[in-house]
């Protein structure tokens, strides 16, 4: 990227994120991408383990997407012409309905998670005749206004005005306060990640997903999943939820549908909640969109799902995660600012705790109270700048990092992760140098 169009970007779209790259000296400039593998312009190979917060299930630019994309264009049929059937919407609908399982029997495609989100919200209401919503706190369900008032997070939505009424919270794992709120009979929709992603790659309890599923038929509240993180064999398998048995109203997909080339999502649903919105002739066009159903859309969903399955992806990231994680815990063993490794397929979280020696908390609590961030930004950076791997700490909790590579990832690249890690939280422990670099850092932002 040449000085003029860089200036441009800093001009024209967001200069605070430029400013937020340079303070973090993360702001390279990529050339190359292929699987997990990203090329600077400078010469570096940056590994990714953020994956476009799972976007990149399928590696960077896999060429068989790429292909598919390219035979799609050139065949210059009908892309978004609006007056027919399209038929690789069709398509795609079938494959996802099939894997997904259960009551699911239709689809609804949209362009981003936040989309799916807002489909759900008006999809559970038409189903049920109730306005009001439940979810998990800690929870990541998108910034779009019905999205964010699903999260209770207050960094996302403070200066956005009101939330929309009638959403209520429970912990997320609480089953007696889920069941409390649900007898209430008032909730439309119970919507639920089943692995929290930003919350910190959180699990649910053993038997919790199902028993939430349980409380939501008994009230006759929809029970809906957001997947747009851990679907597409993310977690080994095509969705979380088939970890835990489950047969929900509704599954949101988005991220790693697109093959990381175009925006896709998809609502998936029971008929029964469809036919509440799709009731009648006239109400065949009561909620649509003018990018849903494009052809270079569903093509990207079908080909991705198609290199997903025949390169044995999911099975792939079962096995491989867990022994990731296991050397992950092995290398990070003494470290006492690392208190857990956990995670499912390729969704994993590293959790830091607070250090119980003197001097090592003296010094943690000082940049924690700076910004709560701190200690996990300057992790970040460190393997970033000195190791070669681009991830980053949860969204809503400060205190994990996220280790989520593509689903095609070499063993090099995860055990260069571990070692890397290792390496750095070992600093962590033993240098003032980390912290010196953690002041500094906390200076230039005071000058920003």
């Amino acid at each position: 990227m040449d000085t003029l169009t860089r200036a441009a970007y800093e001009a024209h779209v967001n200069p605070q994120w430029v400013r937020l790259l340079n303070l973090l000296d993360m702001n390279a400039e990529y050339d190359v991408c292929r699987g997990e593998k990203l090329q600077t312009r400078d010469g570096r190979v940056i590994l990714d383990f953020l994956s476009g917060y799972c976007v990149y299930n399928s590696g960077h630019n896999h060429p068989r997407i790429i292909e598919a994309l390219r035979n799609e264009m050139e065949s210059c049929g009908p892309s978004m012409l609006q007056s027919h059937v399209a038929t690789s919407a069709g398509d795609l609908a079938a494959v996802l309905c099939s894997r997904a399982g259960g009551r699911i029997n239709k689809a609804y495609f949209a362009s981003s998670g936040s989309e799916g989100v807002e489909t759900a919200i008006k999809f559970s209401r038409a189903a049920t005749g109730r306005d009001g919503l439940l979810a998990a706190r800690n929870a990541f369900h998108g910034l779009t206004c019905g999205a964010l008032s699903l999260m209770d997070h207050r960094f996302w939505s403070e200066g956005f005005g009101p939330p929309m009424p009638g959403v209520g919270f429970v912990e997320f794992g609480d089953g007696d306060a889920l069941e409390r709120e649900l007898a209430t009979r008032k909730y439309a929709a119970l919507v639920l990640e089943p692995i929290q992603g930003e919350g910190g790659i959180v699990l649910p309890p053993d038997g919790y997903l199902q028993r939430a599923q349980h409380l939501c038929r008994k009230y006759g509240t929809l029970f809906v999943l957001d997947e747009v993180q851990t679907g597409l064999y993310r977690t080994g398998k095509f969705l979380a939820l088939h970890h835990y048995g489950l047969d929900p109203d509704m599954v949101i997909l988005a991220k790693a549908l697109s093959g990381g080339l175009i925006p896709v999502g998809a609502v998936l649903m029971s008929d029964e909640v469809h036919h509440s919105v799709y009731s009648s002739l006239k109400r065949a066009i009561v909620h649509t969109s003018t990018y849903s159903e494009n052809s270079l859309a569903m093509r990207a969903g079908l080909s991705t799902i198609e290199v997903l399955e025949q390169e044995r992806l999911g099975e792939r990231a079962l096995v491989m995660g867990e022994g990731f994680r296991q050397r992950l815990r092995e290398a990070l063993a003494g470290h006492e600012m690392v208190s857990e490794v956990r995670g499912l397929g390729f969704f994993s979280g590293i959790v830091f705790g607070h250090p119980k020696s003197l001097t090592l908390r003296l010094s943690f609590e000082a940049f924690r109270r700076i910004h709560p961030a701190m200690f996990g930004q300057m992790i970040v950076m460190r393997l970033f700048r000195e190791h070669g791997i681009l991830t980053q700490i949860c969204g809503n909790n400060f205190m994990v990092l996220k280790a989520a590579p593509p689903l095609n990832s070499d063993e090099r690249s995860l055990d260069q992760f571990v070692t890397a890690l290792g390496q750095v939280m070992e600093v962590a422990h033993s240098s003032k140098r980390f912290w010196q670099d953690a002041l500094q850092l906390a200076a230039r932002t005071a000058k920003i």
